[in-house]
């Protein structure tokens, strides 16, 4: 593939993905609603300024280019979007434009077991694109990775007050994946003919085994406390009645995922522990500047 367009370049994955394009040598057209929040200055870059929930302001925007690879999504809701408008829709405006203007290859970032997660407004969104790009005749692959290293934090911050809180006995197994990893797995799905790609971390571990993790980042002994899976039920119920789709929707993501096995098969070498200490290390610095000024 000679020239890629990739949208959600300035989130987590898709900055990942951006650098892995450019040290293979690849061009990268890469879309972002604000230019000055890419700041790689790169002779293979170039950087366009859309909104990909407008469809006025894509039109031709992959006219030069060989292949799409998309991360866009929605962590945390902005700007009053919608899972809908922006899962969906935004994905769906960028296929549009793609198969006007030919290209070769599309390739959507998911999530694992996005299939069987339906009810949930993310996941709703998210495999209604899914089911657009099957239906499309473009050739695509749906890359469906488990958690990122990123979405790990949540443990570590309670590890950093000595208890973590889990539902159940813990014992449910996922392997979250450094987006690092996930941006070459991503990339090298251009060459390949895969149509569906299952990925995480190479470490599978436990829900205890990575709150055990977030401890030993600390380098302290702290203790797990498990939870009945009936409050996790209620916590959802409660906010899907009393809080705005904006605000439950991450929570009601989290909440579910937690309660189901999501292991996958292992892919790359970055481990948690590493990821965990490096933060550990950013907190201590960080303080350390703030006692001298």
């Amino acid at each position: 593939m000679k020239r890629i367009l990739l949208a959600g370049a300035t989130g987590y994955l898709g900055s990942h993905i951006l650098t892995e394009l450019l040290d293979r040598g690849v061009e990268v057209i890469a879309v972002a609603r604000t230019k000055t929040k890419i700041t790689i200055s790169h002779p293979l870059l170039t950087i366009v300024e859309a909104q990909l929930t407008n469809p006025e302001s894509i039109e031709g925007i992959a006219a030069n280019a060989d292949a799409v690879i998309s991360c866009v999504g929605i962590t945390r809701q902005k700007d009053n979007l919608t899972y809908m408008d922006v899962d969906y829709q935004a994905n769906q405006n960028l296929l549009d434009e793609a198969l006007a203007s030919g290209v070769e290859k599309f390739i959507y970032v998911s999530v694992l077991n996005g299939q069987k997660l339906r009810k949930l407004k993310i996941c709703e969104a998210k495999e209604k694109f899914a089911d657009s790009l099957k239906a499309s005749g473009l050739d695509y692959t749906v890359v469906r990775p488990n958690g990122f290293f990123s979405d790990m934090g949540d443990f570590l911050k309670m590890a950093k007050g000595g208890k973590v809180y889990l539902f159940g006995d813990g014992n449910l197994k996922l392997n979250p994946i450094h987006g690092s990893d996930l941006a070459k797995a991503c990339v090298d799905c251009l060459e390949k003919s895969e149509n569906e790609v299952n990925i995480g971390g190479p470490e599978l571990l436990t829900q205890n085994e990575i709150a055990d993790v977030a401890f030993q980042a600390y380098g302290k002994k702290g203790k797990i406390i498990h939870l009945p899976n009936v409050i996790r039920k209620a916590t959802i119920l409660l906010l899907r009645l009393f809080t705005s789709q904006k605000t439950y929707g991450p929570f009601e993501f989290f909440l579910t995922t937690m309660a189901m096995d999501m292991s996958a098969p292992c892919y790359g070498i970055h481990k948690l522990l590493d990821h965990y200490k490096e933060i550990v290390r950013s907190e201590g610095a960080s303080q350390r500047s703030f006692g001298r000024s």
